[in-house]
């Protein structure tokens, strides 16, 4: 199953019926699952984790050491969960001394010419468009969906669900559960539409819309909504985990869109 113009360090670790093309290079402690496929001219640095029944189109170049002038050769990895597909010319760098691995979940999908920095988690079953650009330290959740030519701040926290609009410059954290549209980047509604194609019912997609219509359109202040949140709307574990998003941003979440408004005022 590997093709004899292809170079495996003697110290990977390559299950047996994964399929390698030719003119590609997999340094030391490597470990690829069974049933995952390589193709031509993808280079696997050390540390890089694969899991079960991935594929890695050409050009791909996953585990380099980070973009950071900070790292110092520490020993740490880039994983790929199963299921996960990585399209040509992705880049992964994997993490340093701050999460010691970068991670890319189960049954996602990254596609062409797209950068995941050193130190991101991506949860399982997201969709990172062509060209997503995604700084140090990211963390996106379960399910998110961001579109092509997006480029995402380091430090930011994009919760699960989320749907991100192509082209969009993303600063702030961004909630579980909605759209981001517009420039700036702001909320634009709920996602309901993913948020129906994965089973959510409707009284509960309705739950999650009179959470956020606090947040954003009632006229209060993130600590005044947060209250009235918690002692007015039904305790769920929707509600609890916006709630607990937005207390716990670092970067302050992204704003209601207002006409004529810049990320300046």
């Amino acid at each position: 199953m590997t093709h004899p113009y292809t170079y495996i360090d003697p110290n990977a670790s390559i299950a047996p019926n994964v399929k390698i093309d030719p003119f590609t290079v997999i340094h030391g402690d490597v470990k690829i699952g069974e049933g995952t496929w390589i193709g031509s001219n993808v280079t696997i640095m050390e540390g890089t984790r694969i899991g079960k029944n991935c594929r890695i189109f050409p050009g791909a170049v996953l585990g380099a050491i980070p973009q950071d002038l900070k790292y110092n050769g520490e020993k740490t990895t880039a994983e790929i969960g199963d299921n996960t597909t990585i399209r040509e010319f992705v880049t992964i760098n994997r993490g340093t001394t701050d999460r010691g691995k970068t991670v890319v979940g189960s049954n996602c999908l990254i596609m062409a010419y797209s950068h995941i920095a050193h130190d991101c988690i991506i949860g399982n079953n997201c969709i990172l468009s062509n060209s997503v650009q995604v700084a140090g330290h990211v963390t996106i959740g379960d399910w998110a969906i961001v579109g092509g030519v997006s480029a995402v701040h380091q430090f930011v926290n994009i919760g699960q669900h989320t749907f991100i609009a192509g082209g969009s410059l993303v600063s702030k954290d961004v909630p579980p559960y909605i759209k981001a549209v517009r420039n700036p980047l702001s909320y634009g509604g709920v996602n309901s539409v993913g948020l129906k194609r994965r089973g959510f019912p409707l009284n509960q997609i309705n739950h999650i819309l009179d959470v956020y219509r606090t947040i954003y359109n009632k006229g209060f202040n993130t600590t005044q909504a947060l209250e009235f949140i918690e002692e007015e709307l039904q305790a769920t574990d929707e509600r609890d985990e916006i709630v607990t998003f937005v207390r716990e941003s670092g970067r302050g979440i992204i704003k209601r869109y207002i006409k004529g408004v810049t990320d300046d005022e």
